[in-house]
């Protein structure tokens, strides 16, 4: 008889954003709706940008900084909080034989770089003579290197050394999505004790902007809340990092460490984008594995919607049918982080549950109504903005 699954337990969370870092500042912005976005750098394109972090407080050494990129510094920093926040810093014994699953992007380009080039190759007399050359003389020889998603891993290895088993999940938002999900399939059945699970992500690269406008997704123009963008679809790009420290019940009891909150469940599927309606009946496929499981009266959805078409839409077709929950969607006061969204939310979920209330809705919103009540349960959508699906159940332990 196969034995029942184990309870997996959120003991630790570590998240950085425009809200700033920690569960406190993130608790007062929510509830604040406190909306910080850039206009101008990167005009007419909208971000939501980093707040100041000292990155010194979990990354000590310089030299480590130096060789990271932003987005991974963001991750390693908040790697080390979520890590602080489970009482595991330092702990080498635990540390050695943590896993760790990272959901992460390619690396950052040379912008520097890629200019002076791109603004001198239509002038070069053999443009392909001169395009080697420039490659091989003006990149670091560690640019290659830097274009390897696995990488913040080594980073939160060295710097924190956690040195367990290393999965690293690449492929947008359903990235996320799938490195919560093995996270809570290990330790359900048994084949891990703890696991370090997140991502980040550095929204505010110009190239990254251009990049998804080629494919009509950057917000420009007017800031709108993300269920209120189907005139002009798009999302914000926000520099953001999340990490979770989730290990069985048993492991986190004998060592004495109380919940945050319980993850029950995650799944994930691909809709056929081409049919209209695909996103709204994948959806309604993954609900059906935790509807049951689901108490209406105790229950919200924290929503990973963007703003992109037609992901939101669908998305808000479908939580249309369950209007006995009310719905947030954080990304309209962090932005999107891709890799690193799906983790972010199920975070801000699990805050949300730990709390026992909902924040309020944001201003300017129809979608989003008030909850009365006591808040134990959220579900968390992860919508790609053009492939994958994922819902995770959190709830309250106690």
């Amino acid at each position: 008889m196969a034995e029942a699954p184990r309870e997996a337990w959120i003991t630790g969370i570590g998240i950085v954003s425009c809200l700033g870092e920690g569960l406190d500042a993130h608790w007062q912005g929510l509830n604040e709706s406190k909306l910080v976005i850039d206009r101008e750098t990167f005009a007419p394109y909208i971000v939501h940008p980093l707040a100041p972090i000292d990155f010194d407080k979990q990354i000590p050494k310089k030299g480590d900084q130096r060789q990271m990129e932003p987005w991974q510094r963001i991750g390693t920093y908040a790697a080390g909080l979520a890590l602080e926040s489970a009482g595991c810093k330092g702990n080498r014994d635990l540390l050695g034989r943590m896993d760790m699953i990272i959901a992460a992007g390619g690396g950052e380009r040379d912008e520097t770089v890629d200019s002076a080039i791109l603004s001198a190759l239509p002038q070069a007399a053999q443009p392909d003579l001169f395009l080697n050359e420039r490659l091989m003389s003006d990149l670091r020889p560690t640019l290659f290197l830097a274009q390897l998603s696995n990488l913040l891993a080594g980073n939160i290895s060295i710097v924190h050394g956690v040195t367990g088993s290393s999965r690293t999940f690449m492929g947008e938002e359903l990235a996320g999505v799938d490195a919560v999900r093995i996270a809570l399939g290990r330790i359900s059945g048994g084949q891990s004790e703890i696991a370090l699970v997140g991502g980040s992500y550095n929204g505010e690269r110009s190239d990254l902007v251009m990049l998804f406008e080629f494919g009509g997704y950057s917000l420009k123009g007017e800031f709108h809340p993300v269920w209120e963008r189907e005139a002009a679809p798009g999302f914000a790009l926000g520099s953001l990092g999340a990490f979770l420290v989730i290990e069985s019940r048993t492991h986190a009891q004998a060592r004495g460490t109380a919940p945050i909150a319980r993850l029950s469940g995650v799944a994930s599927g691909y809709s056929r984008r081409a049919d209209p309606g695909g996103i709204r009946d994948e959806l309604a496929r993954l609900w059906g594995r935790i509807a049951g499981s689901v108490r209406p009266d105790a229950a919200a959805v924290i929503s990973g919607a963007t703003g992109a078409s037609p992901a939101t839409a669908e998305e808000r077709s479908f939580l249309t049918g369950h209007s006995e929950l009310p719905v947030r969607a954080p990304g309209s006061l962090i932005g999107h982080g891709i890799e690193a969204n799906m983790v972010m939310n199920v975070a801000l979920a699990a805050l949300a549950v730990n709390r026992g209330k909902l924040f309020p809705p944001l201003s300017g919103s129809a979608f989003e109504r008030p909850m009365e009540g006591a808040l134990t349960q959220a579900v968390v959508t992860g919508v790609g903005h053009w492939r994958g699906e994922g819902l995770a159940l959190v709830e309250a332990v106690g």
